[in-house]
């Protein structure tokens, strides 16, 4: 890679990460922390029963010991490992306004790794398509936050088939204990049910669709030629009978319905983020979704 393109990646980098760190600051608040779960609790301390406490807490063998009443003191363990599952597949190079479906996941993650820094997480990425590209395992601090923003906004479209399939079995290898997994697609690849159900169970698993308003819209153009950007498969379309048009439509909306349905039997969370809007406003209505749940 050039330098000059070298200075302007970083830039972009840099002025990407200081406008998430912001918006971090001033919308989100502490909802992150509340909305996603450490690994569970661990034993903090001992000290004497006081009035009100739960007498389930007592811990009998100090108490026989000392002839006081003892309880046990727990906190919750908050260190979470974040890891983010982005599709680099050539569909993601598609936006019809100011970003991709890619760039608009480069914001998205974006947030959610400052969110993280800040709460002194991990974070890691894997860029997939039909096969893992890029790896990068989870590590602390800003560096760690910035390198997964450089990987990301530098990225190269792979012009092959989207594998879900392979992006989730990969990271129920690396991964072994709990982590809050996102996924960063558009969903236009068949969906692995078998493979979104285990990796569910295992980790906090959040889905994250990327779309663009002009995907459902089939203006009336004539006979056309389209081209898979994934297979490079062609095939001519006459957009100028109403019928076809409508059945695009309808199509794609059966497409997205059943993507719906399975994630939601495999207990995913799901998000839709647009390429026409912020990502801060779908982030936080999704965050608050969290928060009422729990």
């Amino acid at each position: 890679m050039e330098r000059v393109a070298v200075a302007e990646l970083l830039k972009k980098v840099r002025r990407i990460e200081i406008v998430a760190r912001r918006m971090v600051d001033d919308l989100f608040g502490g909802q992150y922390h509340s909305v996603f779960r450490g690994r569970g609790m661990e034993f903090d301390e001992v000290r004497e029963y006081q009035p009100g406490d739960d007498v389930r807490s007592i811990d009998w063998n100090v108490t026989a010991r000392s002839g006081t009443a003892f309880v046990k003191r727990y906190r919750e363990e908050r260190e979470l490992t974040v890891l983010f599952l982005v599709d680099v597949s050539a569909s993601q190079g598609f936006g019809s306004g100011d970003r991709s479906k890619l760039e608009t996941a480069a914001e998205a993650a974006a947030l959610l790794a400052v969110s993280a820094l800040k709460n002194g997480d991990k974070v890691g990425m894997a860029l997939f398509a039909d096969d893992v590209v890029k790896f990068l395992p989870p590590r602390k601090g800003k560096g760690a936050v910035l390198r997964l923003l450089r990987e990301l906004v530098g990225a190269e479209l792979v012009p092959r088939e989207t594998r879900l399939d392979v992006a989730l079995e990969f990271a129920h290898r690396v991964q072994r204990r709990r982590a809050v997994v996102f996924l960063l697609t558009d969903f236009l690849a068949p969906l692995p049910e078998s493979s979104l159900l285990v990796a569910s169970k295992r980790h906090d698993l959040v889905a994250i669709g990327l779309r663009d308003p002009r995907e459902g819209e089939w203006p009336d153009a004539g006979l056309v030629r389209i081209v898979d950007p994934e297979t490079g498969a062609e095939r001519e379309l006459d957009l100028s009978h109403r019928g076809v048009r409508d059945w695009l439509a309808r199509r794609r909306v059966d497409v997205v319905s059943q993507h719906e349905l399975a994630l939601k039997r495999a207990g995913v969370d799901t998000l839709m983020l647009g390429t026409h809007e912020p990502c801060i406003t779908s982030l936080q209505r999704f965050f608050r979704m969290r928060e009422r749940r729990r």
